[in-house]
């Protein structure tokens, strides 16, 4: 079944939105006072008041979205506090998993082996991928006097597997007969920490590289050499403070660096909201997950005119069932406000962002309609 989608991005680099995430735990989860009126659902003028706290961590490519999430969220229900440490996918779905955060961000979905063991975790209940959040994964750059970069997948697999070593490289100078390539090394630039954004860019290297990357597509950079930067933050500081560098990163986070368009087809594209869109129209929704789970299967190596083929969709991961009845209806709430219009048009003027599709929309919301609490 083919799965319409939408857009895009994230912004600022260096916001922490973690309030105290460090000391939270399962049992902290929330803390919603005996006696207090709450209800499930999205924030509206029609939600009773909840009150308590839920904390999260995962993607941060998703902060500046996340932050907008919070700031309506919390508009709308000012007794409730959401935390949201914005520590990376891989380190979240490890919070997420070891019940020390309510809900997780991530840019990519759980495994197999990580859904049977959220089973104990969500209460004898499933975890869940709820896709809320689209973006295209630019590849950045710091060539002083080359303006604009055309790059195709097989060469970008040469570039960050180390087999092309310097600019003005033969493949590279084929795909650029106009620009003037100096002979300046390359410093490729990957993140160090665990991440949904190399998973996503590991995918399309192995998809689209015709063979030149060989290396299972991962969350974990295996590859020596090169330059390992933490977060997205890190990356893009890495490439802006190294002449000659390439990396990836979230798009709304390139800022003024260079930025590399993409052979698609017998094209070039750049990485837009309206080209990430096309790839995840292609896509389809993967199949034998556990009900309400909403995972995307990108079409990595489309030759769709107009498609942008490094994109990550970035998840919310909850349980469809908590130990108890305040955190499920303070994560379902939050959740519910996330999938919202508002929640979406909130992050839209916050990260640049573009609402998801309504199809999306109302899918995500039936997903999140079965959390509950309960063994």
């Amino acid at each position: 079944m083919k799965q319409s989608l939408l857009r895009r991005a994230a912004l600022p680099a260096a916001l922490v939105l973690s309030l105290g995430l460090g000391a939270c735990g399962a049992a902290n989860e929330t803390t919603t006072p005996a006696g207090e009126s709450s209800a499930t659902g999205g924030a509206d003028s029609g939600a009773e008041a909840l009150s308590g706290a839920i904390n999260g961590a995962g993607s941060s490519a998703q902060q500046a979205a996340m932050q907008a999430w919070i700031a309506g969220f919390q508009g709308e229900q000012p007794d409730v506090t959401v935390n949201y440490d914005p520590s990376g996918s891989g380190a979240g779905r490890e919070q997420f998993l070891s019940g020390a955060v309510a809900f997780a961000g991530s840019d990519a979905y759980l495994k197999d082996e990580e859904l049977e063991a959220a089973k104990e975790r969500c209460n004898g209940g499933d975890a869940i991928d709820l896709p809320i959040y689209v973006s295209p994964i630019a590849v950045v750059y710091n060539l002083p006097g080359v303006a604009e970069l055309k790059l195709s997948g097989p060469t970008l697999a040469k570039i960050f597997n180390g087999s092309i070593t310097t600019w003005n490289a033969p493949e590279i100078a084929a795909e650029n007969p106009d620009a003037q390539l100096p002979a300046t090394a390359i410093t490729p630039v990957h993140r160090s920490d665990k991440s949904g954004t190399t998973e996503n860019f590991t995918e399309y290297l192995a998809a689209a590289g015709e063979g030149a990357w060989t290396e299972e597509p991962s969350g974990e950079w295996k590859l020596p050499g090169g330059e390992a930067a933490q977060g997205t933050s890190g990356v893009v500081s890495a490439v802006k403070a190294g002449e000659g560098t390439i990396g990836y990163a979230d798009a709304s986070q390139a800022g003024d660096l260079g930025i590399v368009s993409v052979k698609v087809g017998e094209e070039f594209v750049q990485p837009t909201a309206e080209a990430a869109a096309a790839v995840v129209d292609a896509s389809s929704q993967v199949e034998g997950r556990p009900e309400g789970d909403i995972a995307i299967d990108l079409a990595r190596d489309t030759t769709e005119a107009g498609a942008y083929p490094i994109v990550l969709v970035s998840y919310h991961i909850a349980c469809t069932k908590y130990e108890d009845e305040q955190t499920a209806e303070l994560v379902k709430s939050f959740l519910g406000y996330v999938a919202s219009d508002a929640g979406q048009q909130e992050a839209a003027k916050a990260a640049g962002s573009a609402p998801i599709s309504k199809k999306l929309a109302a899918t995500v919301s039936d997903s999140i309609e079965s959390i509950s609490a309960g063994s």
